[in-house]
């Protein structure tokens, strides 16, 4: 199936879907996944490899981490190229003073928001999504 690409589609279809539990962002000491981590995201940087993961589990493993955050996914397809969809949705969350860090899968676009304040992220997107209904 092809991603949606058209802006008001994506943003009345978000269906924003906050995964229960408590992530984490910590960085790879030795470059590698550390074993009984299963990050949801990893990204090589020249730094190293920083990965978001449960934060129960850097606690096992002895990672030092920061950025308590939930985990939001927006079960809209949307296409890699679409335009304008991590702009609204940033736009929303900054109007909310939410601060932010997305990462595009291939199906779908995952948020990481301040754990305390993530109900409250599914809520604005919500609203967003709601405002861009495509009646």
């Amino acid at each position: 199936m092809t991603g949606e690409s058209d802006l008001r589609v994506l943003l009345s279809d978000l269906r924003p879907e906050l995964h229960p539990g408590r992530y984490v962002y910590a960085t790879a000491p030795d470059g590698g996944v550390p074993s009984g981590a299963t990050p949801v995201v990893t990204v090589r940087e020249a730094e190293g490899l920083t990965l978001v993961l449960p934060e129960a589990e850097a606690v096992a493993v002895g990672l030092p981490y920061s950025y308590v955050t939930g985990w939001i996914t927006l079960r809209v397809h949307s296409a890699l190229e679409a335009v304008g969809l991590t702009a609204a949705v940033s736009l929303a969350l900054t109007d909310a003073g939410i601060s932010c860090n997305v990462v595009a899968g291939f199906h779908h676009d995952h948020l990481f928001v301040p754990y305390e304040r993530s109900a409250e992220a599914v809520a604005v997107l919500e609203a967003l999504a709601s405002e861009s209904g495509t009646g």
